[in-house]
């Protein structure tokens, strides 16, 4: 990474840009410790350092627990004292390593970098410098108030002494910050893997994650950041390797451009809520284009890291923290390919599709009539995948507070085609029938039908099918995941007896409600729906009437777990949103659920 102000980026900070199409802009980074980095340094509770051990490889480490562990001397000198743990910690070692407790290490070719972080107000500088001076002693353990030793707390803690020359900052953006709120802990550190490998405890630790850590460095440059994400962003691929998107940032690709250079690169995940703490050094790779995409499908740039070297500690973190608000910009998890994320299998169809019908039903629901000239083939239950990036990607910009999910759209969405495919196999039309959620939805909601309104059609997939067994046949719908079963009804035996549909609604959207099963007059007779919401419909009972007299049974609460348990069924069928899926599937421990994952 280059720090010179005014002066070009570095190698492979270049390579960077020329790779992703970058334009030609200024390298921001001081050359010396900025008033806002001094002051953030004074305030902030955490800092994340990273430091090379002595066969230079990258590893980062995370100190703190409360505001003023680091001050400025002058100069741009800044004096740390913090508790660390002295002995499983990487960085720690890399330091000050190798001496007495209480010795001092002097030793001004040490390079670090740092990033001061305060999660809860989401701002953060980063640094660079050398060490100049540091040890490592013990303190005393002290208990406000002239309180008690809590029985098995240590009566003695690690605290470092460092002093280090800040040479370079800069100040980084809020976003992917997730808040969390920090508190002082003592470190009862216990080590409980150390291994080229990641055990499975370690690997659960990234699971949750929504965090890390990770330094990089050339001969001359360090760089400590941050990368965040909704918890599970960061995927495992296997014992030794894990991989991550990198979201739209600044794009001066500083943490990028030094790997470009040399591909080590050291990791940490901190647990919170334990104060266990995930140490990795490896190596990385960078991923562009179809090479991420095929990892991790919807993603244009990703970074896979080999693990040389994991070290699992309990308790190894001086402070625990409270999770509070997630980061508005965090996308939503992207699954790998080999997890059935659906957008592994999309390719361009070189099809296109032409909005020839809308139909409201609801305030919130519509159905979308496309045309498509060369005709399509599908299956009751399949669905088809959009891509509306023409008319809603207006390119990169660094941040978007109005809309900030919008930066890592990829604008590709997928919709359960609700329409019945014919007996020849092959459609000039489908329908989709959908709820308004969010832009892709708001934007097609305010099409015109004469309009003339295209969309490329990426493709058409999904194995959701019906098999009506001789026993009871239950189905459970969530709103418009009513859907898939509609392409189904021809074939299905529709008789109380056979089959069973509980479906959950809003009441304002009775009239979707209304309308299928006036359709599917034996399907009304095996419906059990369970309106939530208010309605200030002036005809609501009447609508109702209407429904009763089909047959359907009525429930103004939302289901519950006694309701799937007066059916006698063994496989279910489910298409709901995630909450009512995950609630769902725990009633339904045990059995067969039949489903499909939408989640990206």
């Amino acid at each position: 990474m280059s720090f010179s102000l005014g002066m070009p980026f570095n190698e492979g900070e270049g390579k960077m840009h020329k790779l992703l199409h970058v334009p030609d802009h200024d390298n921001p980074t001081s050359t010396m410790l900025t008033a806002q980095a001094s002051f953030l340094l004074q305030r902030a509770p955490l800092l994340a350092i990273g430091a090379l051990d002595a066969q230079t490889r990258p590893w980062t480490s995370l100190w703190g627990g409360q505001p003023g562990f680091s001050q400025p001397l002058g100069g741009g000198i800044i004096g740390t004292r913090t508790i660390v743990d002295g002995v499983n910690d990487p960085v720690v070692q890399a330091l000050v390593g190798g001496v007495e407790k209480g010795e001092m290490v002097q030793d001004d070719t040490k390079m670090f970098a740092g990033l001061t972080i305060d999660l809860m107000t989401r701002k953060r500088v980063k640094i660079f410098g050398h060490m100049v001076a540091g040890s490592v002693g013990e303190i005393d353990v002290e208990f406000e108030d002239g309180a008690e030793k809590p029985e098995g707390a240590p009566s003695k803690q690690d605290q470092i002494q460092l002093v280090t020359k800040i040479e370079q900052s800069l100040g980084n953006c809020p976003k992917y910050l997730n808040q969390y709120e920090i508190r002082p802990a003592l470190v009862t550190s216990r080590l409980l893997s150390q291994s080229s490998e990641l055990s499975a405890e370690a690997k659960d630790l990234i699971s949750k994650a929504d965090m890390f850590f990770l330094s990089s460095s050339t001969p001359e440059d360090m760089d400590t950041n941050h990368r965040g994400g909704p918890p599970g962003f960061v995927r495992i691929l296997s014992d030794t390797e894990i991989i991550y998107p990198e979201y739209s940032g600044n794009r001066l690709y500083q943490t990028l451009g030094n790997l470009q250079m040399n591909p080590r690169v050291g990791i940490t995940f901190p647990d919170y809520e334990t104060g266990n703490v995930l140490y990795m050094t490896g190596t990385a790779e960078i991923l562009v284009a179809s090479d991420a995409a095929s990892l991790l499908p919807g993603s244009n740039l990703a970074l896979k890291i080999t693990v040389e070297e994991a070290r699992l500690v309990e308790s190894g973190l001086p402070f625990r923290g409270t999770r509070k608000d997630p980061s508005p910009y965090n996308p939503l998890i992207r699954k790998l390919a080999t997890e059935g994320n659906i957008k592994s299998t999309l390719s361009d169809s070189h099809k296109t599709a032409q909005l020839i019908k809308k139909t409201a039903i609801s305030p919130l629901i519509s159905r979308f009539t496309f045309s498509v000239p060369e005709g399509v083939e599908y299956k009751p239950g399949q669905w088809v995948a959009l891509d509306f990036k023409k008319d809603l990607d207006y390119g990169y910009s660094h941040m978007r507070n109005d809309d900030p999910l919008s930066l890592n759209d990829d604008f590709v969405r997928t919709f359960t085609i609700s329409s019945t495919p014919g007996s020849e196999g092959r459609e000039k039309e489908f329908d989709i029938t959908i709820r308004q959620v969010g832009p892709v939805t708001s934007y097609l909601f305010k099409q015109n039908q004469r309009g003339g309104f295209e969309v490329p059609v990426l493709g058409i997939g999904g194995e959701f099918g019906i098999e009506q067994e001789e026993r009871m046949t239950p189905f459970i719908a969530g709103g418009v995941g009513i859907t898939p079963l509609l392409g189904h009804l021809k074939t299905l035996v529709l008789e109380p007896e056979k089959f069973k549909l509980l479906w959950t609604i809003r009441l304002v959207d009775v009239d979707l409600v209304l309308e299928i099963l006036q359709q599917y007059p034996g399907l009304a007779r095996c419906t059990e729906v369970f309106f939530t919401g208010t309605n200030a419909l002036h005809d609501f009972e009447e609508k109702i009437a209407v429904l009763r007299e089909l047959g359907t049974k009525i429930e103004k609460r939302r289901i519950e777990q006694a309701d799937l348990n007066a059916v006698d069924a063994e496989t279910w069928y489910l298409c709901a949103g995630k909450v009512l899926r995950t609630q769902v599937l725990n009633w339904l421990e045990g059995k067969k659920v039949v489903f499909e994952d939408f989640d990206y």
